[in-house]
């Protein structure tokens, strides 16, 4: 496991102790391509790259994408239109029995 690797397994872990399922699922939006997308957004993908995928109009995105980035459930790496997002920990498409 390379250094990135690692470093990104702690930032998932101490995301979920920080912050809950249910608080990033609200923050991301009921919608299922807004949950496909911000699970895209793993370091490796562009606002564009993701856009295309989930076929979500890219300004929509790119303006969801920096809410994400001011409630602290996503970070930027980079900049510019080679900027990608980093999500605290991926979420499930479907939320747990019970939690509607």
């Amino acid at each position: 496991m390379d250094e990135p690797d690692l470093l990104r397994c702690i930032l998932h872990v101490i995301g979920r102790a920080a912050i809950p399922a249910t608080e990033i699922r609200e923050a991301v939006g009921k919608g299922k391509n807004r949950i496909k997308a911000f699970n895209l957004f793993d370091g490796h993908h562009t606002v564009q790259e993701v856009a295309r995928r989930t076929k979500i109009d890219a300004g929509n995105l790119s303006r969801a994408a920096s809410k994400w980035v001011t409630h602290g459930i996503a970070f930027q790496l980079g900049e510019g239109k080679e900027a990608r997002l980093l999500h605290v920990y991926a979420i499930p498409e479907k939320e747990p029995r019970g939690k509607k």
